[in-house]
Formats: C-alpha cells, structure tokens, sequence
C-alpha cells in the first residue's frame, strides 16, 4: 500500500470509530459558528448529515457552502489525542432515491427507528467531499500529524488498496461503531 494510500486508511478508521463532526460555517455577518453533528462516512470519505433547513448552520450552507470540519477522539491525556481536521465543500442530496438510501443507512447507524421517521423527512441531507486533510495521533508521538490533499490517482491508489477488503468493508464506515452498542440498557432500549 502506497504511503498515501495508508494515510487514507487511517483517515478511514477514525471516520469509522468515530459518529460526531463538528462544523464550521460562517454567518452573514462573516463569524465562525460551529455545530455537532452525527454523521455517516461512505467509501470514498464523503461525510453526510441530517440538519434542520432552518438550522444556524444550514443556513449558512445556503448563502456558503465553504466549510471546515474536524472529528477527534474523546481524550483524557494528551497522549490519547487522535483527530482530523478537513475543508470542502457542502452540497445538499436531493436526488429522492440517493436521500432514501442514505437516510436509510443514517437511521440504521443511529438506530432511530421509527420515531424520528417524521422529523427525518423534514430534514435536509448533506454531503460533505473533503479536498484536504490533517490528521493528528498523539499515540504514536507528540505532534504526530500528516497534511493530504489527494490527488485523483491518490483516490484510485486507495479504492486498489482497500478493493481486497471486499464490499463489506467499504460498507463499513456506515455501520453503528461498537461504543455506541455499550450506550444500550439492558431493555435494549438506548439510554
């Protein structure tokens, strides 16, 4: 696996572990605001959420759809500081039978049933590609980082790398993350 190649796996793995980013976007009067949010990664690292219309930062997205992004561990010590900083750009899905899937796939990841069904389809769906990346990993060194902004070949070198995973782990950075499965009461009900 080429060095790049590499970077976007381990790239892929914090995305898989992790379910919340937070997003910058900038107001109409050109301040930072940052909002959490779940959401789901697919094969090719393009980050999707669900989000109000009428949410602070969508409609931010509406007038900007430049953002920031980062996801990161949960940490105690600086030697457990695992994290990703991303920029892109945000797109709204509308297309009905690529939002019905990866609603689908949303609902599934976050277990939200049938109760949330109403407020879901109310909801714009977001994609987010990132066009560059700085990963952080204080486990393996202080200050352990890599800047990636890939390039199209950079993309193929990865999708050859990860092909012998098979589609079950391309699928996988959909899957509900084995520390979400601990937040279950004995009922089966989420806490």
């Amino acid at each position: 696996m080429s060095r790049t190649a590499s970077q976007l796996a381990s790239i892929a793995a914090l995305l898989r572990q992790e379910t919340t980013l937070a997003l910058a976007t900038v107001n109409e009067r050109g301040e930072p605001c940052v909002a959490p949010l779940f959401y789901i990664a697919d094969a090719n690292l393009t980050l999707y959420w669900l989000s109000s219309a009428a949410s602070l930062h969508s409609l931010n997205l509406a007038r900007n759809p430049r953002v920031s992004a980062t996801v990161y561990r949960h940490a105690e010590t600086w030697k457990q500081i695992r994290g990703l900083q991303m920029r892109g750009q945000v797109a709204a899905i509308t297309q009905p039978e690529r939002r019905k899937a990866l609603i689908g796939q949303y609902r599934e990841r976050f277990q939200l049933g049938s109760v949330f069904r109403l407020a879901i389809s109310q909801c714009s769906l977001y994609a987010f590609r990132p066009e560059c990346f700085r990963y952080l990993d204080n486990s393996k060194r202080f200050g352990h980082r890599f800047e990636l902004i890939p390039t199209q070949n950079d993309w193929e070198r990865f999708r050859a790398a990860t092909a012998h995973l098979g589609e079950r782990s391309a699928s996988s950075l959909l899957e509900r993350p084995a520390s979400l499965e601990a937040e279950k009461t004995s009922d089966g009900s989420e806490d």
